[in-house]
């Protein structure tokens, strides 16, 4: 598992680095204008999914999952809904991680 930093893009524009994503899932930082970029390199589609940890009434607050097709990128925003109270940071996990690349990207 690895612990993601967030990157600022610039309004002037930005080339991010992306790591891999880790087989045990990944941590991220949550707040306002934070949004995971998911990088599908592979020959299927992957499910990333983002764990919800809190409830509303006692009930479970579903989890995000997106599906990015093979050879696509998708975007989830990681809104402090996301926040798991002992760490601060969200997990993610992912149902395959092979050639799949993955960026916290702070928007201006």
């Amino acid at each position: 598992m690895a612990a993601l930093s967030a990157q600022r893009l610039a309004v002037a524009g930005a080339a991010p680095s992306y790591s891999a994503a880790a087989a045990g899932g990944d941590t991220a930082p949550v707040g306002k204008g934070l949004v995971l970029h998911v990088v599908n390199g592979s020959g299927s589609a992957v499910t990333v999914t983002v764990v919800t940890p809190g409830t509303i009434d006692g009930l479970a607050v579903a989890d995000a999952a997106l599906s990015v097709p093979a050879g696509a990128s998708g975007f989830i925003p990681l809104g402090n809904v996301y926040r798991n109270p002992s760490t601060n940071r969200a997990a993610v996990t992912y149902s395959a991680t092979t050639t799949v690349s993955v960026a916290v990207l702070q928007l201006p």
